[in-house]
């Protein structure tokens, strides 16, 4: 091609068009076409705004007011000076439209068309009421606003539910998850509801500080005497119960009286030895001393509380402190323990855990008094024996180490 043809052109151009190299081109239609397949992409439709709204928002107020701007900024309520409950109420139905449209759209279409719904929403036989999804239960006849009886369905996953649910155990004084439950369904049933407000209840920071979790330390091991084989009480634990009131004649007008259980438990085998005692004397808890030795053997360590465990409840277990804490009891004890060769210790002061061996054991007794006795007053013989009765049935556990 010459340089003058950039130019001006190809130089056919300059003669009549029938002189043009141009050859027809003549279509035969029964002639079959090159088929092709083409693929369309239909991109997803965007979110809608205000849902995008709901998922950058912190608290219900925030979200609620926001959305009432933009709804005087689109003319859809008319501007005012401040922002009134109908307002609030007007763009709350929006919200609630905007949160059923993206979680029960398929519900409502079928709805819509006269269709069952899905099986999680078929059973609360919901219906369509001005554009909202409610449910319809059984409350027709009650006499409710209808919004109690048809609550809005709402699902159980969305950041709107939690800032509902949030909003409504703020204004209800961090109630607890029963109580808020109730009270959001009197507007609102949410799917799964009863996990999902105690879900956000457990992380409610004011709730959490207000019911701080106590960190009990990790217990020691347990000392030889409590693991080891040995015989029945040759390692015992001593403690007092009482005072229970007794009667020493049954006649008209006798006058009840102090008296106290004195509690024998062997350390290997569990098992326990009862001495029912008239007074807090020291020749009396020597004598009861003496029957337990008697009757069960002569054991080698005897374990008991320090007085100053008696301390904290000194106005209702004055003579047992005034008992234990006196130097003739441990001058007399101490003297009669060392004749028989029995070694006697003591726990470590205000560390009563320390003798939960007994303490429970104690427990156990008086739970069986209570059902038994109650209110009677017994005499001591009748006492007396229902204590070895209760010793017998105790014993009667299985026995371990």
């Amino acid at each position: 091609m010459a340089k003058r043809d950039w130019i001006h052109g190809p130089s056919w151009l300059l003669h009549d068009e029938s002189n043009c190299p141009v050859k027809s081109f003549n279509v035969d239609l029964n002639t079959t076409l090159e088929q092709r397949l083409v693929s369309l992409v239909i991109e997803d439709q965007e979110p809608n705004p205000l849902y995008s709204l709901i998922q950058r928002c912190s608290s219900w107020n925030k979200l609620l007011r926001t959305t009432v701007y933009i709804c005087r900024f689109l003319k859809l309520i008319p501007k005012k000076n401040v922002i009134e409950a109908s307002d609030l109420e007007f763009v709350e139905n929006i919200l609630l439209k905007v949160v059923q449209k993206i979680h029960f759209s398929s519900d409502i279409l079928h709805l819509k068309q006269n269709r069952s719904c899905s099986a999680s929403v078929r059973k609360l036989r919901p219906f369509i009421h001005d554009g909202l999804l409610r449910v319809g239960g059984r409350l027709v006849n009650a006499q409710l606003d209808f919004n109690s009886q048809h609550p809005v369905l709402l699902p159980k996953k969305d950041v709107f539910v939690d800032l509902l649910i949030r909003h409504y155990h703020q204004i209800n004084l961090h109630t607890g998850p029963n109580l808020l439950l109730s009270l959001l369904r009197q507007r609102y049933w949410i799917l799964a509801g009863r996990n999902v407000v105690r879900n956000i209840i457990s992380k409610c920071n004011f709730c959490f500080k207000s019911r701080p979790q106590i960190q009990y330390p990790l217990m020691g091991n347990l000392p030889s005497s409590r693991v080891q084989q040995a015989k029945p009480f040759l390692n015992t634990g001593l403690d007092y119960a009482g005072p229970i009131s007794i009667v020493f004649n049954r006649h008209r007008g006798a006058r009840s009286q102090k008296a106290y259980i004195c509690l024998f438990v062997c350390f290997s085998t569990k098992a326990i030895h009862l001495e029912l005692v008239s007074d807090l004397s020291t020749a009396n808890f020597i004598q009861a001393l003496k029957r337990f030795l008697a009757r069960r053997g002569l054991c080698l360590t005897l374990w008991s509380d320090r007085r100053t465990n008696f301390i904290g409840a000194k106005t209702v277990l004055k003579e047992m402190y005034d008992l234990i804490a006196s130097q003739e009891f441990e001058q007399k004890v101490t003297s009669e323990l060392a004749q028989r060769g029995i070694e006697w210790k003591f726990i470590p002061g205000h560390s009563p855990h320390m003798g939960g061996l007994w303490e429970s054991n104690v427990k156990a007794v008086k739970s069986h008094l209570l059902k038994i006795v109650g209110s009677q007053l017994l005499t001591y013989e009748e006492m007396n024996t229902l204590l070895i009765q209760i010793e017998a049935l105790l014993n009667s556990r299985p026995l371990c180490m």
